[in-house]
């Protein structure tokens, strides 16, 4: 009697049964019965979730841009603004104060609609510990452009969010900014971050000067680009020039290389990875330790300059790893992103296949269920047709140059370019 009636209990939870229609399931209850719950109560879970998952999608409320500016202004400690774009396009631009959800391609595949507010918020702790605390009283989502909920697919990021928020036990108004950043930028620029295009001028010049006309070299010219606010990317020379580096706010420089003199030791905190630009080297070994050094640094509000000889193949790849490792994408996202700000990145195959390696380790992590080799990984990459292999393309970094001699080196990514 008693294992019936916690049973029946169990099944007015799972089942949604009111009291009266559970006391005549309970009079019918027999080992048939029980059988079948058994065997589909992972069925009945599902619906229970989905059932949840409708509920929110129905109280999902719409809040104009102008709601939002005003509680910035006035309020922004308790709204929670959730940016459900990739991490590129937020990184081009995003609404002041906003936290990117980590949900690439791969996760989101993998996910199935069951991930977890853990994954989409991997290291903000702090926002996490105050949105389980009911601290906000206003969450907020948007994408680049949808305008109301009737568009929202169900296996959109938003979607996963809402999953994910519908799951923990804290009460919280849940909003979709219409328009979406498109239409809250062109009203708001002033509450929005968004990056300068990078000048080829400035930064990365053309082919006609890629060597000036005191013979300097064009991944020398300019000065170090900006990856994150605190991580600079870089050369040698770069690092030798103090009055540069004080200008910039740089405050450590990690010298991944076995060779480059550190200029400043008693104005700065240095960090050396002594690793050759060539095909025998395990960069991959030291990618934890730079990673942490660089999380030291900005965690002490500092700025780093990562560098090595030409800031082309050992820094670049160092830069690669701490992207795809604390902001949770892929190997050619973060190439891509990085590209965009120093053209003329190209790490040699060697260390290409080993940030590869990474992508697949650290993708594992972020996914609770499968990638338990570098393997899944990539199967988990391939295309929606059964059968179809992944195959890994390396992203094209090419600088600009127009004259068939100058910097041939740099005509194939995947080729070992001169000491870096």
């Amino acid at each position: 009697p008693g294992l019936k009636t916690l049973q029946t209990e169990q099944m007015r939870s799972d089942l949604f049964l009111s009291p009266s229609v559970a006391l005549e399931t309970e009079a019918a209850l027999d080992l048939t019965y029980l059988l079948f719950y058994i065997t589909n109560r992972s069925l009945i879970v599902a619906c229970r979730q989905r059932r949840r998952t409708m509920v929110m999608m129905d109280q999902l409320c719409e809040m104009d841009c102008s709601v939002l500016k005003r509680l910035m202004k006035d309020d922004s400690e308790k709204c929670l603004v959730l940016d459900c774009r990739s991490f590129l396009a937020f990184s081009a631009g995003h609404i002041r104060g906003a936290v990117n959800i980590r949900c690439n391609t791969i996760v989101r595949r993998r996910a199935k609609g069951s991930v977890s507010l853990d994954q989409i918020l991997s290291g903000d702790e702090e926002v996490k510990s105050r949105l389980m605390s009911g601290m906000y009283s206003a969450v907020i989502l948007y994408d680049e452009r949808t305008s109301d909920t009737d568009t929202i697919k169900d296996d959109s990021t938003i979607t996963l969010v809402i999953n994910a928020l519908c799951r923990d036990t804290f009460r919280t108004e849940v909003y979709l900014l219409k328009g979406g950043f498109d239409r809250f930028f062109s009203q708001y620029p002033d509450y929005c971050i968004k990056t300068k295009t990078l000048s080829m001028t400035s930064t990365q010049p053309s082919a006609e000067s890629s060597c000036t006309s005191c013979g300097t070299p064009q991944h020398d010219q300019g000065g170090p680009v900006e990856i994150l606010p605190f991580l600079f990317l870089g050369s040698a020379l770069h690092a030798s020039k103090k009055e540069m580096l004080d200008g910039m706010g740089i405050s450590a420089l990690l010298n991944v290389s076995s060779n480059c003199p550190n200029h400043f030791e008693g104005a700065y905190l240095y960090k050396c990875i002594p690793v050759e630009d060539n095909h025998k080297e395990d960069i991959s070994s030291w990618f934890t330790e730079a990673i942490e050094f660089i999380d030291s640094v900005k965690d002490s509000n500092g700025r780093v300059l990562v560098h090595c000889q030409a800031g082309i193949s050992r820094s670049a790849t160092i830069c690669l790893a701490y992207l795809m490792k604390k902001k949770r994408v892929r190997l050619d996202e973060a190439f891509e992103f990085v590209k965009q700000r120093r053209s003329i990145i190209s790490p040699n195959f060697s260390f290409m296949g080993q940030l590869l390696q990474f992508e697949s380790q650290v993708l594992a992590t972020s996914c609770s269920v499968e990638a338990a080799s570098p393997s899944a990984s990539l199967g988990a990459e391939s295309s929606s047709s059964p059968g179809t292999p992944y195959i890994f393309s390396f992203p094209v970094s090419v600088g600009p140059h127009g004259q068939p001699g100058s910097l041939s080196y740099l005509q194939s990514p995947i080729t070992t370019s001169p000491s870096c």
